[in-house]
């Protein structure tokens, strides 16, 4: 599904060179759940930016699904993000000022859904994510991990290939860290392709496989028996 090639990525400034990114190499399979982890600084981040389409590689190559999407533009970036990738942050990334409903309703809106069939697909979802009694509650309304619920079925409403999650339990509790890792993997048994940088050991431990990096690196990959 996923293969980059040499991958660089370099951030300049008038004085500094920064390379994030020093030629990766890395494939990832169809309905594969793979984890990243490293210290703080190493890449990860700008590996899975790189790997959504939020940002181009500096250099090397990039394919999704055999197209070289190295040096897309923009728009071309956005336009395949659109019901392919869905995106779980650590921080939510919820909009204060629209409901439970509102929310998750956004990737549909994107993609100029009927109405009728974005309300089958949202009540679906959130009955799933278990968070159906909480549609007409507002993002402040809710604990930590409800709005990682709320996150999760935003991202996968559309039904993506590729689940983007860049440290989904940081900023939760343990119980609840453990209720989001339980909906991944199951979204992941359902065939979703999942990526997601962490830097909990045992979260990594629910990964097919976990990649470390190490100053933009890739310095080891351990194949997990699941």
């Amino acid at each position: 599904m996923i293969k980059i090639e040499q991958l660089v990525k370099t951030f300049r400034t008038d004085e500094v060179e920064t390379t994030a990114l020093n030629r990766v190499n890395l494939d990832v399979k169809k309905s594969e759940f793979l984890a990243i982890m490293g210290p703080s600084g190493c890449g990860k981040s700008t590996l899975l930016n790189i790997l959504g389409l939020l940002d181009n590689p500096s250099g090397g190559n990039y394919f999704f699904d055999g197209v070289d999407v190295s040096n897309f533009k923009e728009k071309q970036r956005t336009n395949l993000r659109k019901g392919n990738i869905g995106f779980v942050f650590q921080s939510f990334n919820l909009i204060d000022e629209l409901t439970v409903f509102e929310n998750v309703e956004l990737p549909l809106l994107y993609l100029r859904m009927p109405s009728s069939q974005r309300r089958k697909l949202l009540e679906g979802v959130l009955e799933r994510m278990k968070i159906g009694h909480r549609s007409k509650h507002f993002p402040q309304q809710l604990s930590g991990g409800q709005q990682q619920r709320v996150a999760i079925a935003r991202a996968v409403v559309a039904n993506p290939k590729l689940i983007m999650a860049d440290e989904p339990t940081g900023n939760l509790d343990s119980a609840n860290g453990e209720e989001v890792m339980n909906l991944l993997s199951e979204l992941n048994t359902d065939g979703a392709t999942i990526i997601m940088v962490t830097h909990s050991p045992t979260h990594a431990e629910r990964a097919h496989r976990i990649v470390q990096l190490f100053d933009g690196h890739v310095v080891a990959e351990n194949l997990r028996k699941n």
